[in-house]
């Protein structure tokens, strides 16, 4: 398989390695500046660039029919857009907030978990999420993520940045050191407390899973989300 990889830092050249481990070839490594894409030599496209590229780089390829993989967030506000074009075009597009497999799993608990809670109203919800002085963007996507499904299973209406208030679910960032991500969803009340969490201990999953996610589209057309390709019904 031809990848395509838009960005070209850390995630980048992680997929970089993991993809030649895995017999693919990568033609191309586009970063900041780059100018000339050559489209007709890619099968598909892997893009951890930045928010201010992703959109760019996402509908280039759509356009020109070669299916893309992304996993760069902060540019959420255009999401509809992209999905509205990839339809128009009958293209692929994948988007995840997070590729690692654990991560993913921990989405899924977290709505059931939320479900659960629902009628509780004793208890305050919150989540947080620490990465490392690196990340560009706050919350993290996966954070996001993680609202929106609690948000679909309960009365809250929005998520804020270390604001709470009626219907209103607070999310907290930290940013230290190089720590790869640690999210963790909590339920407080008087008498105890709930909480479930994931920690990555490095990147290599979150590379593994934009491969894996890159390879299951072959041949697909619509939008997809890791669910698809993890079959989380």
């Amino acid at each position: 398989m031809r990848i395509a990889l838009f960005g070209y830092g850390k995630m980048g050249k992680m997929i970089d390695q993991i993809s030649q481990k895995r017999g693919h070839n990568i033609v191309a490594r586009i970063d900041v500046g780059s100018t000339e894409i050559d489209y007709n030599n890619m099968d598909v496209a892997i893009d951890f660039s930045v928010p201010e590229s992703a959109v760019n780089n996402i509908k280039g390829c759509i356009k020109a029919g070669v299916p893309v993989i992304s996993g760069t967030t902060g540019w959420l506000t255009q999401y509809e857009e992209v999905v509205d074009l990839c339809k128009k075009q009958q293209g692929a597009f994948l988007y995840a907030s997070n590729f690692s497999l654990g991560v993913n799993i921990f989405f899924e608990l977290n709505k059931v978990l939320a479900g659960m809670m629902a009628n509780l109203k004793t208890y305050e919800v919150s989540i947080d999420e620490t990465h490392h002085i690196h990340k560009i963007d706050a919350p993290s996507g996966t954070a996001i993520t993680l609202a929106e499904g609690i948000i679909s299973k309960t009365d809250f209406t929005k998520w804020a940045l270390e604001h709470s208030g009626k219907n209103i679910l607070p999310i907290h960032s930290h940013r230290e050191g190089e720590i790869p991500g640690t999210h963790e969803v909590s339920y407080s009340g008087i008498e105890d407390q709930i909480s479930i969490k994931h920690i990555a201990h490095g990147r290599e999953g979150f590379a593994l899973g934009a491969v894996v996610a890159a390879e299951w589209i072959q041949g697909k057309k619509g939008v997809f989300s890791m669910k698809d390709v993890l079959n989380l019904g």
